[in-house]
């Protein structure tokens, strides 16, 4: 589904990704694990569109997206849910279900079939995004990521901040999900999450690949890729693409 192939990205001169080659099957889940400033939020947003890539390509589905923009990535079947949930704090959940709605236009997934699967979210409805948990935001933003009807859905630490049941039920849903054929590109700063629900595993180390692995991952292994390396290489530009980088409105999807 999608294919990166030496993508490398940053920010002005300061280069973020180096040379990044990842791949993501339909009902797979690849996982990148990296430290804060590793790069994992500006890997998923030059994938969205969001971030152009000064080298390389990213293709989704055979086809060669690496100049379309984050709207047309969208209707092409990517869905991103960011960091930090980022939901609009005055918005009613029902709003926020009708704007993604009637932006991505029809598809296979709709109101109903997002609150059958996100049965929580049925019943806070009237209730502003401001006035939710932390993980009742999390769940709003995979449904408002889930009803632009993405074939490619990237999250970005999806339990950030989240109580082990919370995060527990992120996970059963990633599972659920990738076993109906989403294909799906994790981000995640530990191993936990995603030796839980991935495949295949890329570890990120200063914007470079440094381990590859395919399922079932060795916890104790991906805790040493991720140990500081004994004599540190070249300062990689910091990863700024979190909460304050770019717009990530810009990606949702535009009506057709």
């Amino acid at each position: 589904m999608l294919s990166l192939t030496g993508l490398q990205a940053g920010y002005g001169a300061g280069p973020v990704l180096h040379a990044v080659d990842l791949a993501v099957a339909a009902g797979g889940v690849h996982a990148v694990v990296g430290h804060n400033g590793a790069g994992k939020t500006t890997l998923l947003h030059t994938v969205a569109g969001l971030l152009r890539p000064s080298a390389g390509q990213v293709w989704l589905a055979g086809r060669d997206v690496t100049g379309w923009p984050a709207h047309r990535r969208a209707r092409a079947g990517i869905g991103l849910v960011p960091q930090g949930r980022r939901v609009w704090h005055t918005l009613s959940v029902a709003e926020h279900l009708a704007l993604a709605h009637r932006r991505s236009g029809a598809g296979d997934w709709d109101v109903p079939r997002v609150l059958a699967l996100l049965p929580q979210l049925a019943t806070r409805l009237r209730h502003r995004g401001g006035q939710l948990s932390g993980g009742e935001q999390q769940m709003l933003a995979i449904a408002r990521a889930l009803l632009g009807n993405p074939r490619l859905l990237l999250l970005d630490e999806p339990t950030e901040g989240l109580a082990p049941g919370l995060a527990g039920q992120v996970r059963d849903l990633i599972g659920q999900l990738a076993a109906d054929g989403l294909a799906i590109l994790l981000a995640a700063p530990h191993p936990e999450l995603p030796v839980a629900v991935a495949d295949r595993f890329t570890v990120l180390t200063a914007g470079r690949v440094t381990t590859v692995a395919t399922g079932p991952a060795d916890p104790h292994r991906l805790r040493a890729a991720l140990a500081p390396p004994a004599a540190p290489g070249p300062a990689a530009t910091p990863d700024r693409s979190g909460p304050g980088g770019p717009d990530w409105t810009d990606f949702l999807p535009a009506g057709r």
